[in-house]
């Protein structure tokens, strides 16, 4: 049967209850056997297959990863649509028939739904593309997951874009925390900056019982540790959101022995450049100045990540807009970005467009985004095809007139 009707002017696209079957269908197999970032071999192989089996041309870049191209059939402009498509280093905990079979990897960020409901995208616009004025580029990205290097910019550097450059490029993302139903749209940045550290803090190690002998990294990395926890709160304009995170302590191996070193490792998130770069810098300076203070020397390495994923305010209406217009204002909540970083924020730096987010709380709250116990509420699909459908339908017209 029937399940949505798009009607713009003089096209009249559908897609039907099978296209969602279909789409939930690939996101189990996808879900079933995930691949971390580089390694999307086979992931990639099943999204080829698909496309030749719909007849719809395709190109590849990188090892893993793969554009697929509708053209119309007459000319206009171009836009991008992209879905990420590598899983996580998560040993999943859910009980469910399409639990992944790879031990201690798992999609729990939600890529397999995005990768099956962008592929139903693509079958769709191919059986419409008679009613399409302009072309449609659907970039399939690996190693989203794969901060700082990523995907986005690997696929820019490898040239694709250079045959076809979009006017405007959109991404969606599975939310939870977000009613099904509803979405994330807002101009400006949605998604935070995202750096990564190591601080290695050098002392001189010796007996538990005579510390008077050693320089105690141990105690100067926990004053480093508390001191950075003061640049946010003292050196961070408050209304401007950061967060410094340490996420792993290593050091010693013996409780009666003081080591010579020890490593911490964490990461920095920021909305603006202001606060990512004054970061980054009393990071330095407090590190650098405690261990001086011990007589310790202190090696500090900042990676440089994700910019914050900036959507162009222009295209951010267009999309309230399209979503609005479809299932009503409330469809759209005033919400406030995230501080996690996103790799579509290098496209965003290249080319403008939005990064929104697709709502799949039901009932129940649902797991948060990297956890073992995430699984995606497949009653989203029919929602969030739709929208990318509009809104390809929509971005096309804009750009035409």
């Amino acid at each position: 049967m029937e399940r949505f009707t798009i009607t713009k002017d003089e096209n009249n696209f559908t897609f039907l209850q099978e296209d969602i079957t279909s789409a939930i269908e690939f996101r189990r197999l996808l879900h079933q056997y995930p691949e971390l970032s580089g390694e999307e071999y086979q992931t990639t192989l099943r999204i080829k297959e698909e496309l030749e089996a719909h007849q719809i041309p395709f190109e590849s870049v990188l090892d893993t990863g793969v554009t697929a191209i509708i053209e119309g059939e007459r000319p206009g402009a171009t836009i991008a649509l992209r879905a990420d498509i590598d899983a996580l280093p998560i040993t999943e905990q859910n009980d469910v028939s399409y639990k992944s079979k790879h031990e201690g990897v798992m999609h729990a960020c939600g890529h397999d739904a995005h990768t099956a409901m962008m592929l139903a995208v693509c079958k769709i616009l191919k059986r419409h593309q008679h009613l399409i004025n302009g072309r449609v580029i659907i970039v399939f990205q690996p190693s989203e997951e794969d901060a700082p290097i990523g995907g986005a910019g690997p696929m820019l550097d490898a040239g694709v874009f250079d045959t076809y450059k979009p006017e405007a490029i959109f991404a969606q993302h599975v939310w939870p925390g977000l009613e099904l139903g509803k979405f994330g749209v807002m101009a400006g940045p949605i998604m935070g900056n995202s750096d990564r550290f190591k601080i290695t803090v050098k002392g001189k190690g010796g007996h538990a019982a005579q510390p008077h002998t050693t320089v105690d990294p141990v105690i100067v990395t926990n004053q480093i540790i508390t001191a950075i926890q003061s640049i946010v709160s003292r050196n961070v304009d408050p209304f401007d959101p950061a967060v410094i995170t340490i996420g792993q302590i290593n050091g010693g191996f013996a409780p009666n022995v003081i080591p010579d070193n020890v490593e911490i490792k964490g990461s920095m998130r920021s909305l603006s450049d202001t606060s990512r770069q004054l970061m980054k810098t009393r990071l330095l300076n407090v590190s650098n100045e405690i261990a001086d203070a011990h007589g310790a020397e202190v090696d500090v390495e900042i990676k440089t990540g994700y910019p914050a994923t900036e959507n162009d305010p222009e295209w951010a209406s267009v999309v309230r807009n399209v979503i609005q217009e479809t299932y009503g204002d409330a469809s759209v909540p005033t919400l406030r970005p995230s501080l996690a970083g996103e790799d579509f924020s290098r496209f965003l730096l290249e080319y403008p467009g939005v990064y929104y987010w697709l709502g799949i709380d039901a009932d129940e709250p649902s797991y948060p985004l990297h956890h073992p116990k995430f699984d995606v509420n497949e009653k989203a699909f029919e929602y969030g095809i739709d929208i990318l459908l509009k809104l390809t339908v929509s971005a096309l017209n804009q750009l035409n007139n």
